[in-house]
């Protein structure tokens, strides 16, 4: 909730914020008197609003248990809006292409708050890849396209954004982070062993509107035996892929205004 007292309130719709607020960063289904407990209200207060949202398919009860879950549908409206829509649009047939040619998956990635969002993913042509689901969140800082996010910022979005990691991460080493944007900045992509998975290297590269990255583009990129094409010449065409991408929205093609 905002610091400042609001002109107007609006306490149901507060109660209903609050409670997929909670659940969006829940990592399993809750019980109601977690929620309850979660956003600091009584379950008569909020026994009520549980019913309304799950009715509109905002949550649900997975496997029809007691406990709640988002479904996809903010996800689903978020994608509706047209900055969204007409940038995966714009990067589909590109991301397709790149992952025709090096036997690999990509996903498209968004900023969203402290966190990155997948919004859209090409899966790998061939029988063996990693595959992120559209939808994953991940912390800005625990992740290569975050960092790729971070590093290609205007000085005063990325200090925004850096305040407000370290409401989520106070424990965020502010000089390793700056040292690693340096790194990347200078490759002009980042390459970082991914933290989940043994035996995958996360290649991330900026998508570029005027002079900030508004997305990145990321190859989970797999160590594979007599695969045909090893990582150099995989990074290479990501950041050929991620410059056309930038080059179609900078020129007008719908994708513009994410920032």
């Amino acid at each position: 909730m905002p610091t400042d007292s609001p002109k107007y309130r609006a306490p149901a719709l507060d109660k209903g914020l609050d409670i997929l607020e909670l659940l969006a960063k829940a990592t399993q289904p809750l019980s109601i008197a977690e929620i309850s407990e979660g956003v600091g209200r009584s379950r008569g207060e909020i026994f009520r609003m549980l019913q309304v949202l799950e009715e509109r398919d905002y949550i649900a009860r997975p496997d029809g248990g007691s406990a709640y879950s988002l479904t996809p549908r903010l996800f689903r409206l978020g994608m509706e809006q047209p900055p969204v829509k007409n940038l995966v649009e714009t990067a589909m047939p590109v991301m397709h292409r790149l992952a025709g040619d090096i036997d690999q998956s990509c996903h498209l990635v968004v900023p969203s708050q402290e966190q990155i969002v997948v919004v859209a993913r090409v899966d790998p042509p061939g029988e063996t890849g990693l595959v992120v689901r559209v939808g994953h969140r991940r912390p800005m800082s625990h992740s290569a396209s975050g960092y790729v996010l971070l590093a290609w910022q205007t000085d005063d979005i990325r200090e925004r954004w850096f305040r407000t990691l370290l409401e989520h991460e106070p424990g965020l080493k502010r000089n390793r982070i700056d040292a690693t944007i340096k790194e990347i900045r200078a490759a002009g992509l980042a390459r970082i062993a991914s933290q989940v998975v043994d035996g995958v290297t996360d290649l991330s590269a900026p998508v570029i509107e005027g002079n900030h990255a508004v997305c990145a583009v990321t190859i989970p990129f797999l160590e594979r035996r007599g695969a045909k094409v090893d990582m150099d010449t995989a990074a290479r065409r990501l950041t050929d892929a991620a410059a056309e991408i930038s080059s179609a929205i900078s020129h007008g093609a719908p994708g513009a205004g994410l920032a």
